[in-house]
């Protein structure tokens, strides 16, 4: 059973790839970690069907896609609410299901968030690269062939799932998070922050943006007041190696939030996105409002630390069934 197919793509949707959680280690190379917009869902969802929290999945944007189940297997779908269906039913999101061969499962419509997270027992089986299946799209290697799924791709297990018993598995719903169209992100100041005025920096922080439509996997455009760089100093800097979080101002002071695909730049970052609240960009959408609050180091280690106790708390509780 394990390498046997399991799912045919009938529609990819409008953005439907493998994705884990990415591919570090090797940014010196020019090689950008990739992986899941939004781990926590894909992490989740992962858990429900029994797999590892790395193993591969299908992160689907907007218009999910139409997929056929080639054999029983056990599925989950977490991250943002495109409503998706079985066979025309409703499917309940953040819990494992059994799926019967030939059942179509199909997205009806986004209510809110913007990607979803599709999860199979025994994991998507692609080739690992650099320790990775996460499709690295700009590039066009990792995943299914480098791109993303098509009409008729044919996908199969990384591993047997062995025993369908996770199909009755269900995460806490007080422990979901909410995906609103006014977002408040917390992030942290720098490392560039004071190559801003402080009339500036207070700018940033209380402007409301707009996700522009521009907005992709490299990173989140945004649409509001300029914020602008000293005048004694020159527009760019040295390129040097960015992470995900970072938000950059560029010469037009419009601010950018980079994503997973960049693992370098050279404009100024004013402020950095905290790694707890990083999954949420993976739901922002264009047209979405969003906030900066800025919190101390210790405040972004502490929400971190309760986010993974949230997680931890849920593996045990997998683990006892």
């Amino acid at each position: 059973m394990a390498t046997g197919d399991i799912l045919e793509i009938l529609s990819p949707g409008a953005l439907t790839s493998v994705q884990d959680l990415g591919r570090f280690g090797h940014g010196r190379y020019g090689v950008a970690p990739s992986g899941a917009v939004d781990t926590f869902s894909l992490r989740i969802a992962n858990l429900l069907v029994g797999n590892r929290e790395d193993q591969a999945c299908l992160e689907a944007m907007l218009l999910g896609p139409r997929i056929r189940a080639l054999t029983d297997i056990v599925v989950a779908v977490t991250g943002g609410n495109l409503l998706p269906q079985r066979n025309k039913q409703p499917l309940e999101m953040w819990q494992a299901h059994l799926i019967e061969k030939d059942d179509v499962l199909t997205f009806k419509a986004p209510i809110s968030g913007l990607r979803v997270y599709i999860a199979v027992a025994g994991g998507i089986g692609v080739p690992s690269i650099m320790g990775s299946r996460s499709s690295n799209l700009p590039s066009g290697f990792g995943g299914f062939q480098g791109r993303p799924l098509k009409k008729d791709d044919i996908l199969i297990w990384e591993a047997s799932p062995g025993s369908l018993r996770a199909a009755d598995r269900t995460f806490n719903s007080n422990w979901i998070p909410q995906y609103p169209t006014k977002w408040s992100i917390r992030t942290i100041w720098g490392p560039q922050d004071d190559h801003f005025s402080e009339n500036n920096r207070n700018n940033f922080l209380n402007a409301s943006y707009k996700m522009s439509p521009e907005s992709d996997r490299t990173g989140i455009r945004l649409q509001g007041p300029l914020i602008q760089r000293k005048s004694d100093i020159e527009e760019s800097i040295i390129s040097e190696g960015v992470i995900a979080g970072s938000i950059q101002i560029p010469g037009d002071g419009k601010p950018i939030i980079i994503l997973g695909e960049t693992v370098t730049g050279g404009y100024r970052k004013i402020a950095t996105v905290i790694s707890a609240d990083l999954p949420l960009l993976g739901q922002t959408k264009p047209g979405d409002e969003i906030q900066f609050i800025a919190v101390s180091l210790v405040e972004a280690h502490q929400i971190l630390r309760e986010i993974e106790g949230l997680i931890a708390k849920f593996r045990r509780t997998r683990s006892n069934r």
